[in-house]
């Protein structure tokens, strides 16, 4: 075999080079065939995973949607509530302040002290039917007065009073305290309402943040990478390294010949051996670039690794996530059961303010006909003063009448006058009794009973006594039968008489 020229490698070193160079590629295009057969599955993996984790979202998803209108129907049911409690609330206002305006009125009626100062066992406050705290439909109870008429110093011996700022007010035989508790009851009842509704205030905003979390710990899609980008990826290295391989195989091939050749005597010349060192030469960056495509290649399936790991991790998260998800519906199943309960005891306590409304409002209606009725009150004060001066004028003349007859005054005696004035007088008693009675039967049960105790009287009854100093006339009895025979006779002697004179 020919020496090299000088300053050129020796053939069989550049055989050695060649066949390591080969080798070391047929390393690197087996480790990156492994490689790409380790990605194809990876990526069958990283999709199935992917399947499943996209079905759970979706599922999850779906759930959320139901979520969110148990959410939507809950707020709904709320809004609903609160505006049944406004709309109460704004008759509640109307009513109350009805009743503040008739008891301010009541309290600028003065009443004279004569209509209650006429008794020191009645009443001046509570004198009206009590409110009943089983039923309400009585609204005072003068038997339960808490307190007796003290009598006003300033109530002169002639029935006037001079100072009218002490004079008590229709509001002063008005039951304050009944109304207070009526009114306590129905602030207390409503701050109940307050204190149920406000155990559910909370559940929609929970319910959205809990969604939201959920949805939020859901993968996107773009989490995952694209599988085809990745195996399209390694596709042109593989191809660039097969080509390499194919080269480096050629390479030694040629270099192995020219070995055996040179060793059976064959003696190359310079340009050819410059030429196979050349060739030899670049054997170095054909390495560098097999091994660069190799780590690209390998970059490439360390990706769907981490894709498909991540895509596990995803798919163990989702196991959570459906957890969550059943804590949430056992969360939505309680919320949905709790503001049932809620609605259920709500509307039942609105049935009960809506009755103890129905209370307010019947007492300002007999407040008003309490007013009213007193007002026909001194009307009919005012009346009853005409007719017991008619009344007493009747009676006058029927006296005087009577007292002309006993004297013998027969001139001033007329008996049709007299008769006239009976009869004038028992005509007025009867109208006036009934007059009275229909006026207590429409009024009497809206005035307190301590106010006027006279109302309820009927007209005064008189009778015709003798006269003072005088006796009622004694006179024996005289039986029938005797008084008609003592009547013949003398109407027997009286013809007998007329008869003797004729003659």
């Amino acid at each position: 075999m020919a020496s090299p020229p000088p300053g050129q490698p020796h053939l069989v070193s550049l055989v050695l080079q060649s066949k390591k160079a080969l080798q070391h590629g047929e390393q690197l295009c087996s480790k990156v065939n492994s490689l790409s057969n380790a990605s194809a599955q990876c990526s069958v993996d990283v999709l199935a995973l992917d399947a499943k984790v996209k079905w759970i979202t979706e599922a999850v998803l779906e759930q959320l949607k139901l979520a969110a209108n148990v959410a939507k129907s809950i707020e709904h049911k709320r809004a609903q509530l609160d505006k049944q409690v406004k709309a109460w609330d704004a008759v509640r206002s109307q009513r109350t302040e009805a009743l503040d305006n008739i008891l301010e009125s009541l309290g600028a009626q003065l009443v004279p002290p004569g209509f209650h100062q006429t008794s020191s066992g009645s009443s001046l406050f509570g004198s009206q039917h009590s409110i009943d705290g089983k039923n309400g439909n009585e609204m005072f109870n003068a038997q339960q007065s808490p307190s007796a008429t003290v009598r006003d110093n300033s109530f002169d011996r002639h029935g006037k009073n001079a100072d009218r700022t002490k004079w008590k007010t229709l509001r002063d035989f008005v039951d304050e305290g009944a109304i207070e508790n009526v009114l306590d009851t129905l602030e207390s009842d409503r701050t109940r309402l307050d204190d149920i509704m406000a155990s559910t205030y909370d559940y929609p905003e929970t319910l959205s943040a809990a969604i939201s979390s959920i949805r939020e710990s859901l993968p996107s899609s773009s989490d995952v990478p694209s599988i085809e980008d990745i195996l399209n990826a390694q596709q042109q290295p593989s191809e660039l390294m097969a080509r390499h391989l194919s080269s480096l195989t050629s390479h030694y091939e040629q270099m192995a010949d020219a070995l055996k050749e040179s060793e059976a005597g064959e003696i190359f010349g310079e340009e050819d051996l410059q030429d196979m060192n050349r060739d030899t030469e670049e054997l170095p960056s054909i390495m560098a670039e097999l091994e660069e495509q190799a780590f690209s290649i390998e970059g490439a399936h360390q990706q769907l690794v981490t894709a498909k790991t991540a895509a596990q991790e995803r798919l163990t998260a989702q196991s959570m996530t459906l957890n969550d998800l059943d804590e949430l519906g056992e969360i939505m199943s309680d919320m949905l059961q709790k503001q049932q309960d809620v609605e259920n005891a709500c509307q039942e306590l609105l049935d009960g303010l809506q009755q103890q409304l129905l209370v307010v409002e019947d007492l300002h209606h007999r407040f008003i006909q309490y007013q009213t009725s007193f007002k026909k009150l001194l009307v009919e004060i005012g009346r009853r003063r005409q007719y017991r001066e008619a009344a007493e004028k009747i009676v006058e003349g029927m006296i005087s009448q009577l007292r002309a007859m006993t004297e013998g005054q027969l001139y001033s005696f007329h008996s049709d006058r007299f008769l006239r004035i009976v009869t004038e007088g028992v005509i007025m008693f009867s109208e006036e009794r009934q007059v009275r009675e229909d006026f207590n039967a429409e009024h009497g049960l809206h005035i307190p009973e301590d106010i006027c105790l006279c109302i309820e009287n009927p007209p005064t009854r008189w009778e015709v006594v003798p006269r003072e100093g005088d006796m009622r006339e004694s006179l024996p009895e005289v039986e029938s039968d005797l008084l008609a025979q003592a009547k013949e006779k003398l109407a027997a002697v009286d013809v007998s008489s007329a008869g003797a004179e004729s003659v």
